[in-house]
């Protein structure tokens, strides 16, 4: 990519599309497209279709996607896997037939199975069973990364794919039950505080190690696979170290100084034991992560209560 060439960001208000943009205008990137859903729906062939059309861009990172936590995935499978392959069939598609130059999509972690060897290599795709909580969400990844592959083999398409860790940072979605771990744990933390609360409850046993990558960390990593990886086999991005739930659950409560008591409710389900990707393939490329984790906590905490407070948060 140069500083003129159009560049489509698919998921713009987003996590990780809301920081592929920040990171694009701050390198000087002049020519970025961005859509909200009621003119670009790419659940709707038809529209996306028109979109391309007109609009040609010549670079996509198609980070869209309906995304959640256990709870979410558990509770609206359907929902994730048609409207997750809605959305990837409809962008790769039209960016083929409108000359697309190169496509990024973004996968997840969950598409490897529960039990891959530790850290998980990307050979271990479809080596195995899948986490039942997500594996709905996980089989439409799974999916958009073999549509990617086929394109390129069919078509000649350069469509490339990486598979990041669990992500958090600004806007992200803080709603209780449908975010992922670390803004559910945030907003819940921060209510505790607010109304004094004796006790947090959490999920499961906090025995469980995960991976957590800032979405500015994510944004950097994409932008230079998008310049520098140019295979057809999907490629990890991580932060390359991971931790206990339990010990950030811990620093979160430090952060924000909540004073009460953590409870751990077992009945509920704590998910894959441990995800820690293989990001070997990447650091060899030459990128690596620049935002600790509990830094990168702080810095969203303050973004959360700022935009709690002056309602501006998806909750």
């Amino acid at each position: 990519m140069n500083k003129q060439s159009k560049i489509f960001v698919a998921g713009h208000n987003g996590l990780s599309g809301s920081a592929i943009v920040r990171l694009l205008k701050e390198k000087g990137y002049e020519n970025i497209i961005t859509e909200g859903r009621k003119v670009l729906d790419l659940r709707d062939k038809k529209k996306t279709s028109d979109w391309f059309e007109i609009n040609r861009p010549e670079y996509v990172f198609l980070a869209a996607a309906k995304v959640g936590g256990i709870h979410a995935n558990d509770a609206y499978p359907a929902e994730f896997i048609h409207e997750n392959l809605e959305i990837q069939n409809n962008t790769i598609d039209a960016s083929y037939r409108f000359g697309v130059k190169k496509l990024l999509f973004m996968g997840s972690i969950c598409i490897y199975p529960k039990f891959a060897n530790e850290p998980v290599n990307e050979k271990s795709l479809l080596s195995g069973e899948l986490e039942p909580t997500n594996e709905w969400y996980a089989i439409a990844k799974i999916a958009g990364i073999k549509m990617c592959q086929a394109y390129r083999k069919q078509y000649g398409c350069n469509f490339i794919s990486a598979m990041p860790c669990n992500l958090y940072g600004v806007n992200d979605n803080f709603h209780p039950m449908n975010s992922h771990v670390l803004p559910a744990l945030i907003k819940r933390f921060h209510d505790a505080k607010e109304n004094n609360l004796e006790s947090v409850t959490c999920w499961g046993t906090g025995s469980p190690r995960r991976e957590f990558l800032n979405s500015d960390d994510l944004a950097s990593a994409l932008l230079f696979i998008m310049d520098n990886y140019d295979e057809k086999e999907i490629i990890n991005v991580g932060y390359g170290e991971d931790l206990p739930i339990k010990e950030t659950t811990e620093m979160i409560k430090r952060i924000i100084n909540f004073k009460g008591e953590i409870l751990w409710d077992k009945s509920k389900p704590d998910g894959t034991p441990r995800r820690l990707l293989d990001v070997g393939k990447l650091f060899g490329l030459g990128w690596r992560p620049k935002i600790n984790l509990e830094n990168g906590l702080a810095h969203t905490y303050d973004w959360f209560k700022n935009s709690y407070a002056l309602g501006k948060i998806r909750v």
